[in-house]
């Protein structure tokens, strides 16, 4: 009767696991935390309408799942990616989760924002493009593409993205209040630049496709 309850109890465990990682369960999970959690700052098919909150459509699935993780602080250490909003958010989701989460997301098409200012076009360009070679300034099209289209993983979209909300990730990088970047890459570049080269650089990157 013992044993019989044991393999009872072990095939039942078998299950749960089994249907945790069943695709099409992860993913209505995930959709359902999207409906419920995300979607008054992101937009339900991450399509943000808050040029604070960035648009998360169409982003890469990795690049999501490692932001993500680095909003949460995991084991008793304090998140990576410092931010008292999204660390609340998280704090309930497991990796598994944010996995499921970021795939979501990634796979719907964004609503692309557009460039704003014919007066920065220019200058947006160059930089972009080509970088400010006085200051060691790389071109951005060297890691995020030339078409803004990043990196997976590494190096985020950046097309058709807020240029509010690049404009500030650009500064907190250059400030030191966000340091979650590969290499310090953002951190060593954002220093180097003026307010008007990252506004022109972001408001350039809203538009490209």
């Amino acid at each position: 009767m013992i044993k019989r309850s044991l393999l009872l109890s072990s095939l039942l465990l078998l299950s749960g696991s089994l249907q945790a990682q069943d695709p099409a369960s992860e993913l209505a999970k995930a959709k359902q935390t999207a409906e419920t959690l995300c979607a008054a700052c992101h937009g339900a098919d991450g399509n943000s309408q808050l040029p604070a909150n960035p648009k998360l459509a169409g982003q890469h699935q990795d690049y999501l799942f490692k932001q993500l993780r680095e909003f949460k602080g995991w084991d008793g250490a304090a998140p990576v990616r410092e931010n008292a909003v999204m660390s609340a958010m998280v704090a309930g989701l497991e990796e598994n989760d944010m996995r499921a989460l970021a795939s979501y997301f990634a796979s719907f098409e964004q609503q692309p924002e557009a460039a704003k200012s014919m007066e920065t076009a220019e200058l947006g360009q160059q930089i972009w493009r080509a970088g400010i070679a006085a200051k060691g300034v790389p071109a951005c099209a060297a890691c995020h593409g030339p078409a803004g289209a990043g990196m997976p993983a590494q190096y985020p979209r950046l097309s058709g993205q807020f240029a509010e909300y690049t404009e500030a990730q650009m500064k907190a990088f250059r400030d030191g209040a966000r340091h979650n970047d590969p290499n310090s890459m953002m951190r060593t570049v954002a220093l180097k630049m003026t307010d008007p080269e990252i506004k022109a650089v972001a408001d350039y990157a809203a538009g490209l496709r």
